[in-house]
């Protein structure tokens, strides 16, 4: 069974879009940029591999739920677990810095990150594939790329 992560926003940066009225069928129009997610950090901490993600909203469309199913890879690029990571609520040209703890393992034994796909993605005007059509994965790790 997959674990589901919840993420904790210990900083949040960039202003604050509120309000957004979408038109019915928003979300299947052509969005206005890229959804981008940024492997920031891994830190160890007691029992854990603490991972901080930058995610920024700039697809044109205000997200109410965010998730993606990943799969980690251990030392030697050997798959280690499949996780949700939930991101939640993501506004409309929001940057948001979000953590989660991947349990029983240390980060120096990570070696790769793998979005799986999204488990959810949700705006006001219902479920839509934007949070993978839009997506821009990165990583500030060299030795822990996140990748689609």
């Amino acid at each position: 069974m997959m674990e589901r992560l919840f993420g904790f926003v210990p900083v949040v940066a960039l202003g604050i879009s509120l309000g957004l009225g979408l038109p019915p069928g928003a979300l299947a129009q052509t969005p206005g940029g890229n959804f981008e997610l940024e492997l920031n950090t891994a830190t160890d901490v007691p029992g854990a591999c603490r991972l901080t993600f930058v995610a920024t909203n700039g697809t044109g469309v205000a997200l109410t739920a965010t998730s993606y199913e990943v799969a980690v890879f251990g030392e030697a690029g050997v798959f280690s677990t499949i996780v949700v990571l939930e991101f939640g609520e993501l506004p409309l040209n929001k940057t948001r810095v979000v953590q989660f703890d991947i349990p029983e393992q240390s980060c120096a034994n990570l070696s790769r990150i793998l979005i799986n796909g999204q488990d959810q993605c949700t705006s006001a005007s219902g479920d839509s594939d934007l949070c993978m059509t839009a997506l821009s994965a990165s990583s500030r790790i060299p030795r822990i790329p996140l990748g689609l």
